[in-house]
């Protein structure tokens, strides 16, 4: 049974998995799950000793658990195909699995890139993720799963975990276009669980509150109040979108709410 297992999916991801793969290429077994790529991803994936798995994307969670279910080794390291271990993390790594864990899992400081800089401030460092967890083939109830969230997935662990003193580099957001198409996309599935839970602002009050007023506080606390204003250019772009992203949320799901309900009542009128 290999040590450590490194489970990652894809989708036309040439420009980030090299330097992925790179960074775990001392792992006994490398998984990646492939929901259709059409560039170089598998190539690239094979290139470096993968197994790689075609599967159709079913959502960000069972893709992960997928991929989680598919490794064999004592522990499961999960990344995403734009991070990388940094090499103090991958030291610390190798030697803490050469030994003998104190906990079943761990969490890896995420270092978020914006344009190429390191965002310190503003609450997006030390940006902590569980990603590092022991594989228990007798009970698999304690083995850590990706909970079935449709925007920001994250792992459910029951027990304590340590965390790792170096960081994860996640090279999140190169240009400012990429990072507009992943709030483009990440705001309309945001909206859809809004419209799920019932919080879509029926009441003009409440739209004016989510619209406008929570975006402007949430800018002035993270880079007010947390210092977001030190990470100089990239930092004000940065914070300046990010409290956007709320506002553009419930807006789309208000708009979709009153877009169904407009069709509804064509339906009823049809019918009658």
């Amino acid at each position: 049974m290999p040590l450590l297992s490194v489970a990652i999916i894809t989708l036309n991801e040439e420009a980030n998995l090299a330097r992925t793969l790179a960074s775990v290429v001392w792992a006994e077994e490398i998984v990646v799950v492939d929901s259709g790529s059409t560039d170089r991803t598998v190539a690239i994936a094979e290139s470096y000793g993968a197994r790689v798995i075609q599967r159709p994307w079913p959502g960000f969670a069972e893709q992960k658990n997928f991929a989680i279910s598919e490794c064999t080794g004592t522990w499961i390291l999960t990344l995403d195909a734009d991070e990388e271990l940094s090499p103090e993390l991958r030291d610390q790594m190798r030697t803490l699995l050469a030994s003998s864990p104190p906990y079943d899992a761990f969490f890896l400081q995420r270092r978020n890139l914006f344009l190429g800089r390191w965002i310190k401030h503003g609450g997006f460092y030390p940006d902590p993720k569980l990603r590092l967890f022991r594989r228990n083939a007798a009970n698999f109830t304690l083995t850590p799963k990706f909970e079935n969230r449709p925007v920001h997935e994250i792992v459910s662990f029951d027990g304590e975990a340590g965390t790792m003193d170096f960081d994860l580099i996640h090279h999140a957001y190169p240009t400012l276009s990429t990072y507009i198409e992943h709030m483009d996309r990440y705001s309309s599935l945001g909206a859809d669980l809004l419209i799920e839970r019932g919080k879509v602002c029926r009441s003009w009050m409440a739209f004016v509150f989510r619209i406008l007023l929570a975006p402007v506080w949430t800018f002035f606390w993270n880079y007010i109040i947390r210092f977001g204003f030190l990470d100089g250019r990239e930092g004000l772009m940065l914070h300046l979108y990010h409290s956007v992203y709320s506002s553009w949320k419930y807006a789309k799901a208000w708009e979709l709410a009153r877009t169904r309900e407009r069709e509804g009542a064509r339906t009823r009128q049809i019918v009658i």
